[in-house]
């Protein structure tokens, strides 16, 4: 099971990755080190904040839920909170927390997160 984290002000979400070339790659590169992330609301659907790197795209026509984590034109990475349909690449879910949780840890406006492998 491919497991991150993702540390989101004083909160730790954890998300398991799906299986294709978009989270492999991911996971690649956070193993040289956690990436940090700024990113702002959305459509008051979702957080979305640049990558800073492009990886592979398996892009296909979904429906998010929350919690979903989805690589979006390869190099932005977006937390859903509420669903939107489009095309995308799934890249994991954020486990055991409901939509209303995540969006109070996601908070207003812009936030910063942490993406990083457990120890």
């Amino acid at each position: 099971m491919n497991i991150v984290h993702i540390k989101v002000n004083s909160h730790v979400l954890e998300a398991i990755l799906v299986d294709n070339s978009s989270s492999r790659a991911l996971m690649e590169l956070l193993s040289k080190g956690p990436i940090t992330i700024h990113m702002h609301d959305y459509g008051n659907f979702e957080k979305v904040g640049p990558l800073g790197t492009t990886l592979p795209r398996n892009d296909e026509y979904i429906t998010t839920e929350p919690g979903d984590i989805i690589l979006y034109q390869g190099d932005m990475f977006v937390i859903y909170y509420a669903p939107n349909t489009w095309y995308f690449t799934r890249l994991g879910k954020i486990r055991n927390v409901s939509s209303r949780e995540l969006k109070e840890i996601l908070g207003e406006g812009d936030v910063t997160i942490m993406i990083y492998l457990p120890k």
